[in-house]
């Protein structure tokens, strides 16, 4: 089969229209709280983040998949009947069963093939290796991989004290967010190739544990939260060995890219993870500050910042760093 590459024909986001900023969440914790006062700024002073996206009340993360898809299959002309199967990739879902990219095709009215690749915040990313290699093999001519997170619905707003609080900002700055990719095949490499490593011994930096055989129910493990101390130590263990690894067997170096994309839990944790492994910085596209941490959107969000921007377009490489707990690391470089 001569046709076995991949290109990325197309990406779109859907930001909800709800904004929330630092300060309105820490009054809302005040309100919600017994005999606990959050300290004003602390979120803003801590990650940089000023506001994020919050999904209407009666919304799903499908929903947020299906208006990013709708974006998408409209901007690059494709129709449902030629998409040959349906990626839903996200640390987000609707149930636990069934898979929530039946929901999502249903909404699309897909009649195609799908299933979901989860793997928190490199759920996308993940997605992207395998459509990539789904095509290669000549399985499938047109993949859509949708992406719906929606982290609003695990925030702790009752808190009890201080050191639960700093536990809990990190779910204060996960905002809600829809993206979609179009992976198609094509007569020449446009997904050049990608690299991911783990270090799973830290699984339990970051957990939102209800809803599986562990903790099946109950209040208290509905609640996003994460050591930031142990993932950033996590992610020092590990370095950026894979990245270098990755650019080495492609041949390209960072300053070969236009943009530079990097998942972002927060601005200060971007800035010194930038400086460690060796990021261009004046390439990096920042999203957290004005947007939040989108978790898995958030590499789809800073591509079309990118594109819109004007800094990437059509022929230029674009670097995609990925994040994740678990933890996980990886990098796919693209030809636009």
């Amino acid at each position: 089969m001569p046709d076995t590459h991949a290109r990325l024909a197309g990406v779109a986001v859907h930001m909800p229209e709800t904004i929330r900023s630092s300060a309105e969440t820490e009054r809302r914790v005040a309100a919600a709280s017994t005999g606990f006062r959050p300290p004003p700024g602390l979120v803003q002073r801590l990650t940089g983040i000023e506001r994020l996206h919050v999904m209407p009340d009666d919304w799903q993360a499908s929903d947020l998949a299906a208006a990013a898809a709708r974006k998408l299959l409209a901007g690059t002309g494709a129709d449902a009947d030629s998409i040959d199967l349906l990626i839903f990739a996200a640390a987000s879902q609707d149930m636990i069963e069934p898979a929530t990219s039946h929901m999502v095709a249903d909404r699309l009215g897909l009649s195609c093939p799908v299933f979901d690749v989860k793997n928190a915040c490199n759920s996308v990313l993940n997605a992207l290796e395998t459509a990539h290699a789904l095509i290669a093999q000549g399985a499938y001519r047109r993949i859509l991989v949708a992406c719906g997170e929606s982290p609003s619905r695990a925030v702790r707003w009752s808190v009890p004290d201080l050191r639960t609080y700093l536990m809990s900002i990190p779910g204060y700055t996960l905002s809600d967010a829809g993206a979609a990719l179009l992976v198609e095949r094509s007569s020449e490499p446009g997904l050049l190739g990608c690299g991911f490593t783990a270090d799973s011994r830290s699984w339990n930096v970051g957990t939102l544990a209800s809803g599986g055989s562990a903790h099946p129910r109950g209040d208290e493990h509905t609640y996003f939260r994460l050591d930031g101390v142990g993932l950033r130590r996590a992610f020092e263990r590990l370095g950026p060995r894979i990245l270098d690894e990755t650019l080495d067997r492609l041949g390209v170096g960072w300053q070969d890219m236009a943009a530079v994309c990097v998942h972002q839990v927060s601005k200060p944790y971007l800035d010194e993870l930038a400086r460690r492994f060796g990021l261009p910085e004046d390439k990096i596209v920042v999203t957290v500050t004005e947007h939040g941490n989108a978790a898995s959107a958030s590499l789809p969000l800073q591509l079309v910042r990118a594109q819109e921007s004007g800094r990437a377009g059509v022929g230029d490489l674009v670097g995609l760093v990925g994040l994740a707990g678990g933890i996980s690391m990886g990098l796919s470089v693209i030809r636009l």
